[in-house]
């Protein structure tokens, strides 16, 4: 998929074929802010999860070719301050993890970044070695404010996990379900195994 680099699959009668226009219209907002909701049609209902694209919607009605869709749940523009998204981090809380997953049925750590970022209208890759590559580096925990992203690095230096930062000297991210976690410059605090679970290696300033 171009939107982000991955491949993928899908069971051919689970999917509409689009317009191309109508493809590049979901790339941009608004979406979806409810932790589920529905699109209603014709047919069956359709359940949409958090961060789902509405593109296209008119006095909530969606269209798609020659179907028709009626959204009644709450949205958001894509337009959301730094301080707005560590709130709507939290409605993913407890969203186990899964590996490629980017919603409320399964997330990875770099899943979580990324669409938490769409909703400030910011496209960031996907993987979270290709997301540090990004914005402006900060010295210190100290200097990073709630909504910039921390990275950690495996023994071999690579980058293998992302999280957004909070206020407190804490940080959310995506360790075995969505949680979080106090951060300081070694990294991540488990809270559970009262032990350090990432090492932090640098935090970028995006937004």
């Amino acid at each position: 998929a171009d939107y982000d680099g991955y491949e993928g699959w899908a069971d051919k009668k689970q999917f509409l074929e689009l317009s191309e226009s109508d493809y590049e219209n979901l790339k941009e907002g608004p979406y979806t802010s409810d932790i589920f909701n529905m699109v209603l049609s014709d047919e069956d209902p359709i359940v949409l999860p958090l961060g789902a694209s509405l593109s296209g919607m008119n006095d909530f009605k969606i269209r798609f070719g020659d179907k028709k869709f009626f959204y009644e749940g709450q949205i958001e523009e894509g337009n959301m301050t730094k301080d707005e998204l560590t709130s709507l981090c939290k409605l993913y809380m407890n969203t186990p993890y899964l590996w490629g997953g980017k919603s409320n049925f399964g997330i990875d750590c770099s899943g979580l970044s990324q669409q938490v970022y769409k909703y400030a209208g910011v496209q960031i890759p996907r993987d979270a070695a290709q997301q540090a590559e990004l914005g402006e580096a900060l010295s210190f925990v100290e200097e990073a404010e709630p909504g910039d992203l921390a990275f950690f690095d495996n023994s071999e230096g690579k980058i293998i996990h992302v999280g957004i930062i909070m206020d407190g000297n804490r940080i959310i991210h995506a360790h075995g379900k969505v949680r979080i976690d106090p951060l300081d410059s070694t990294g991540i605090f488990n809270t559970d195994s009262q032990l350090y679970s990432h090492k932090l290696r640098v935090i970028k300033k995006i937004l």
